[in-house]
């Protein structure tokens, strides 16, 4: 692994791995003890931004640790301190606004898995970079694992070639049905309301197709969203070509309030759902969360999750452009 910043200490965590040639995630912690504080850390951004931005494209993860980040206004500052552009978080997980640009993470009970996803992969502008911050580390469980993307669509090339090909040609379409209102009961229990900063229906139906979604309303109230065609696999800029597995077929398909397709309207065959879900997991990267820890993710290259967790728990999010 190529290293050059004398301004950070490469370290080592429980969960690393090496994934074609490049450690996931890459530890950073202060290189001597007197550069510990939130200060120093916001002064060696102003130096290495483009360096740092590189580290987060060749590693995907990078994970900031031993910096004595305590609240949700320093995590902000570090989140600023890069001139990233906010992008506000669309989809159905329950979160609560905490300062500036810092939101709670899916507030639905910590006794549930939330599946892997790319953040905001279903809609038409969907963050680049995504920021965590573990204000409070669970006792036991709370990991957020991570999964390699590019990994998961070769080894369903190498399994499944004609059926990836299939759906890349055919494309996928989505459903989720929502209530108006939210529900922190669930992980996935944020209403359209708040979804879309409306209670008026027309103006949410606008800001919908704005996003690339069409709605039916239901006699409940609720909302039935529908996304469709949408790809099975991109390849984006500066990330060696790979092909990433950029959709959240496993997580919809044949759930209660939610539905995965090919766009045509063709059954997904169980099989080919249930290996993509086992390799996955077989893919996926984990790490205890400690107090303080800071981790940025390529959202571009990363599906990530939430483990089951032990109250309590506290991690907080951005997104950028």
């Amino acid at each position: 692994m190529a290293f050059s910043c004398k301004d950070f200490k490469v370290g080592a965590c429980e969960g690393q791995k090496v994934v074609d040639g490049e450690i996931m995630p890459l530890l950073l912690q202060p290189s001597e003890p007197g550069k510990s504080s939130v200060d120093s850390l916001l002064l060696t951004f102003k130096t290495n931004k483009e360096w740092f931005d590189e580290m987060i494209i060749k590693h995907s993860a990078v994970l900031l640790r031993g910096f004595n980040v305590n609240t949700a206004e320093e995590f902000n500052d570090i989140v600023e301190a890069f001139g990233w552009e906010n992008i506000r978080y669309v989809g159905p997980a329950p979160r609560t606004h905490i300062y500036k640009r810092v939101w709670t993470a899916n507030e639905g009970p910590l006794s549930e898995f939330i599946y892997y996803h790319h953040e905001m992969v279903l809609i038409k502008e969907y963050p680049k970079r995504l920021m965590l911050f573990c204000e409070i580390p669970p006792p036991e469980g709370g990991e957020t694992p991570f999964v390699p993307s590019f990994r998961v669509t070769e080894r369903m090339l190498e399994e499944f070639p004609e059926v990836v090909e299939e759906i890349e040609k055919k494309g996928l379409k989505y459903t989720f049905t929502t209530l108006s209102k939210n529900d922190t009961s669930s992980m996935r229990g944020r209403g359209w309301e708040d979804a879309f900063e409306t209670s008026d229906r027309a103006e949410a139906e606008r800001r919908a197709k704005a996003l690339g979604m069409e709605m039916e309303w239901l006699p409940n109230g609720g909302v039935k969203t529908i996304l469709g065609p949408r790809r099975l696999t991109k390849v984006f800029d500066g990330r060696k070509g790979r092909r990433m597995w950029f959709n959240t077929m496993v997580g919809m398909h044949g759930k209660e309030h939610s539905s995965a397709l090919m766009a045509d309207g063709t059954e997904i065959p169980a099989e080919f759902v249930k290996r993509c879900g086992e390799i996955i997991e077989e893919e996926s990267i984990q790490f205890k969360w400690a107090r303080g820890d800071v981790l940025f993710f390529d959202n571009l290259a990363l599906l990530h999750g939430r483990r089951p967790s032990l109250p309590p728990r506290r991690v907080l999010v951005a997104t950028c452009k």
